[in-house]
């Protein structure tokens, strides 16, 4: 018998995540603009490293949670298959949502055939794009050919992400490229690089709430573990990048939008995936990962980033290719629930 009263109670939990995702969003990309602009770091480079380590947390969180029961193979599927949802579901969606709300002439058709969501990238902000993608597509083909991954691959996959980010925080926009800053603003750079956090974190424990009341949701009603954990679960854990990145995007800050969603695969494929490799080793139960078995999570993977390497380099990101990316999104779905 189907509980009435505890459907409700979540259906309450699930539309008070939805306002306080809303509200933590909002904080969270009117801060980070102002710290891309006091620090000159740019848009993208702020999405990259700070929003994206913030909106990684689920990801991270679901890695100690593996490795300290014991399941790191779950960590790795979740690395994997977030990365993809990330491209495909919210860059997808973003590219759709963009051409429907673009403004029509009087005979009710768009301004133009294309919308594209790809702002104009400054080099060090186009270079910070690229190798993120190059690196989230070339170290899942590696571990493939590799097979077997040791603790001294998650090392290896550590010391990429350390060194990267060290070298990121270094480069800054020419100034005479960015807005003047007054010494005030510079003061209060503390604070609104705290307040960034705060909002993404508020995300993230909002997107975990409703999450869990989704699941519950689901359960109550009947539906299969198997398709709540491919599904809800899945998307859950890249609720934060869709609802930032999303709205972002509606806001004219792709630039804020596409840095998050690249850093986002960046620290999973380096950091996350590094940790999951490293920690049982460090807690003295050394393990092997057998790669091969992620063989459908990790073709997935390569062809999202092809596309979205391609769509990049030719400035061109509009709803025919958003369409493409939610197509690859529906086949991933289908082929991981074994319906083809």
């Amino acid at each position: 018998m189907v509980d009435t009263v505890d459907i409700v109670f979540n259906v309450l939990i699930i539309g008070v995540s939805f306002l306080v995702l809303n509200w933590a969003s909002n904080i969270t990309i009117n801060n980070a603009l102002k710290v891309s602009r006091i620090t000159r770091l740019g848009k993208t480079a702020v999405g990259f490293s700070l929003i994206a380590f913030s909106t990684s947390l689920p990801e991270l969180t679901v890695a100690f949670v593996a490795v300290l029961s014991g399941s790191a193979s779950l960590s790795v599927g979740n690395v994997l298959g977030s990365n993809i949802v990330n491209i495909c579901l919210v860059v997808g969606l973003a590219a759709i949502i963009l051409y429907i709300r673009r403004p029509r002439r009087p005979n009710g058709t768009n301004e133009s055939n294309g919308c594209s969501v790809i702002p104009t990238f400054a080099k060090t902000e186009l270079n910070n794009i690229h190798f993120g993608l190059l690196v989230s597509s070339i170290i899942p083909l590696g571990l493939i050919y590799v097979v077997q991954a040791t603790w001294a691959v998650g090392l290896i996959l550590i010391f990429v992400f350390i060194v990267y980010m060290y070298q990121m925080a270094k480069v800054r926009i020419p100034e005479e490229e960015s807005e003047p800053v007054t010494e005030d603003e510079r003061k209060k750079l503390k604070r609104i690089i705290l307040l960034t956090l705060l909002g993404a974190l508020g995300v993230v424990v909002s997107a975990n709430f409703l999450v869990e009341s989704a699941v519950a949701i689901a359960g109550t009603v009947g539906i299969p573990q198997t398709i709540i954990g491919a599904t809800i679960v899945a998307v859950g854990t890249s609720l934060p990048e869709l609802t930032l990145d999303l709205k972002a995007f509606m806001k004219g800050h792709s630039a804020l939008a596409l840095g998050d969603i690249i850093g986002s695969s960046f620290i999973n494929i380096t950091l996350i995936l590094g940790l999951t490799l490293f920690l049982p080793a460090a807690l003295g139960r050394p393990m092997v990962m057998n790669m091969s078995v992620y063989q459908n999570l990790v073709i997935f993977s390569i062809i999202t980033n092809l596309f979205f390497w391609y769509f990049l380099s030719q400035s061109k990101l509009s709803w025919k290719e958003g369409a493409l990316f939610l197509f690859i999104y529906a086949l991933f779905l289908t082929t991981t629930l074994g319906l083809i």
